[in-house]
């Protein structure tokens, strides 16, 4: 199993991206994680299905989200979550693939429930930062707390389905994700692409002077066809 799980946005004003994501989705929060304190950020998540689109914003200086929002001058995306059943086995190869890992994040629900996820290097696979987590049992998602299930949906959008990161070198970033991930990426006309079990990672080209990064998030909209990857919600809508 290979899904997308979750999307991180990062914003400078929190509350102000809250309103804007939250109308765009048709969503409100469904959870604050008070963890995140300890990185310096707080957090607003919602509800996309089973998914979850996060937003992060740093509370004090010399953060990992505040340089990002320094280097590409304004908000944008964050971070890609990916859901696995073997955690483990990835791991195992990192090391051959020169793949540091720079967060093991753990925790567990009173009902026994479990996370662990490892966010990669973005200097290893480029572009953005990768974490790459196993939930037991596999339908839960700690990351939103243990009450999420009870929550209300987005009625916009019914489903997060793609991520479009641009590179200087498409082809290359799409490899080493995919070396990552223990899969084969493909090359596509603007770049190369990474399938997963629900969606589709894509990396294209640089369009504009901001650097690498995460560029867009796919979304299907709600009574749209299930083939239909549906609108893009840039990564930067939030961006002033």
């Amino acid at each position: 199993m290979l899904r997308l799980r979750q999307i991180v946005y990062v914003a400078s004003d929190l509350e102000a991206s809250i309103a804007e994501l939250g109308q765009a989705l048709g969503a409100g929060v469904v959870f604050r994680d008070p963890g995140v304190a300890e990185f310096g950020l707080h957090n607003a998540m919602f509800r996309v299905g089973d998914q979850f689109v996060e937003i992060v914003s740093p509370t004090t200086g010399g953060t990992t989200a505040g340089r990002l929002l320094d280097k590409r001058s304004g908000d944008g995306g964050y971070m890609v979550m990916l859901q696995t059943d073997d955690l483990a086995g990835l791991e195992g190869g990192f090391d051959a693939e020169g793949i540091r890992v720079i967060l093991d994040a753990r925790t567990s629900g009173s009902d026994g429930s479990t996370i662990r996820g490892l966010h990669l290097h973005p200097k290893d696979i480029g572009s953005a930062i990768l974490s790459i987590d196993e939930a037991k049992p596999a339908d839960s998602w700690l990351w939103a707390g243990e009450d999420w299930a009870s929550e209300p949906k987005a009625t916009v959008v019914s489903a997060v389905t793609g991520v479009v990161i641009q590179s200087g070198d498409p082809e290359l970033t799409g490899a080493r994700w995919a070396a990552a991930l223990g899969v084969d990426s493909r090359v596509t006309v603007s770049g190369s692409a990474i399938d997963l079990d629900d969606g589709t990672l894509e990396f294209v080209p640089l369009g504009d002077d901001r650097g690498d990064g995460i560029v867009g998030y796919r979304f299907r909209g709600i009574g749209s066809d299930s083939a239909s990857n549906g609108p893009v919600i840039g990564a930067d809508f939030v961006r002033t």
